[in-house]
């Protein structure tokens, strides 16, 4: 049973290899645990309410105003905090996408509509979008690249839709926290189309491998929204070690251009692979991969003792879909293996 359906459940089952949860493949960087373990003094005061330290280097590696920088305990405790503070009346989310939009949502009382990414369009964002946006929302959730399905949102459509929200007083969320596991990821970035209503997710979790640490952050195009947000939610929502680490992590410049050259020949020989299967594979641009069959692979895994995600509680999906994670070669050849096995016995 995956906790309130995401992956990375190594709690409740027997695993002992991971292919559901989006993390770094070449794991935390050295430099961020020995941050980690240096800053143990430094754990029995409270943290900085502000993250001063983490916003400044952050508005130093963004080249963005620290005013316009929130951070939190995760990209999911900004969603939360962002909604909570603009309490949004009517909302758009897409489907298939990241649940904990439309949670934030429910939560917060917001009718929320969705526009439903076609599988024939290989689940990409179209222009039909544009369609639905008009000053009756207050809200629009975009991921790019989207979970589940590793694709990216084309620059046109972001400019026409962040144009457009800013026409239709409309909030625009971009989470990007997978776009740094793309080639030339910060030239795909809405970033480029920034305005008073724009806000952009991203996080340490994923790129980092930090995920146990929980940390991450929201550039804002509006200092008061920002402003509104950094005071609504708990007090010390980010831990005094997930700041110190985040500083130490920006300056891991290296190591991020190490990681999307490695996952983009992984990714390609597990997409390969998995069409060998006669799998119907989906292009992704991100660190994971949506594919189909028409057989219970999740609970086939399982008993390999190897987790992957099962998409059908995904709105906008159906039984048969499935991500996995891009790891390293050693467990995706061992993975292809077990999906071999389970197939030919």
């Amino acid at each position: 049973m995956l906790i309130s359906g995401h992956g990375g459940d190594i709690y409740s089952r027997q695993i002992e290899y991971d292919f559901s949860a989006n993390l770094n493949p070449l794991g935390m960087p050295e430099s961020v645990k020995a941050a980690l373990k240096n800053s143990v003094s430094e754990w029995e005061s409270y943290p900085d309410p502000l993250c001063r330290k983490l916003s400044c280097a952050l508005s130093e590696y963004e080249d963005f105003p620290d005013e316009n920088i929130v951070c939190g305990n995760g990209a999911a405790d900004l969603i939360y905090r962002l909604v909570s503070a603009v309490k949004p009346r009517k909302a758009v989310i897409t489907a298939p996408a990241f649940s904990e939009y439309e949670k934030a949502l429910k939560e917060n009382g917001s009718q929320t509509i969705k526009y439903f990414l076609s599988e024939e369009n290989s689940f990409i964002v179209d222009d039909g979008i544009l369609n639905i946006l008009d000053s009756s929302f207050d809200m629009i959730f975009l991921c790019n690249p989207n979970n589940p399905t590793g694709q990216l949102v084309t620059k046109d459509i972001l400019k026409a839709v962040a144009e457009k929200c800013l026409e239709n007083n409309i909030i625009l969320v971009c989470d990007e926290c997978f776009l740094p596991f793309v080639n030339d990821g910060k030239n795909k970035s809405v970033r480029e189309f920034m305005n008073e209503k724009v806000i952009i997710l991203n996080a340490f979790t994923k790129i980092y491998a930090m995920a146990g640490l929980r940390l991450g952050y929201a550039l804002f195009g509006s200092c008061e929204l920002a402003e509104k947000v950094q005071k609504t939610g708990q007090y010390w929502s980010v831990s005094t070690p997930a700041q110190l680490v985040g500083i130490a992590a920006l300056q891991e410049k290296d190591y991020i251009e190490k990681t999307i050259q490695f996952i983009k020949n992984e990714r390609e020989f597990l997409i390969t692979k998995l069409q060998e299967f006669g799998f119907k594979v989906y292009n992704s641009e991100a660190n994971f991969i949506l594919f189909r069959c028409d057989v219970p692979l999740d609970k086939m895994l399982l008993k390999e003792k190897i987790a992957i995600r099962n998409c059908s509680n995904y709105d906008g999906l159906s039984d048969g879909y499935f991500r996995i994670a891009v790891r390293n070669h050693e467990e995706n050849c061992m993975l292809i293996s077990a999906v071999r096995r389970c197939f030919n016995g």
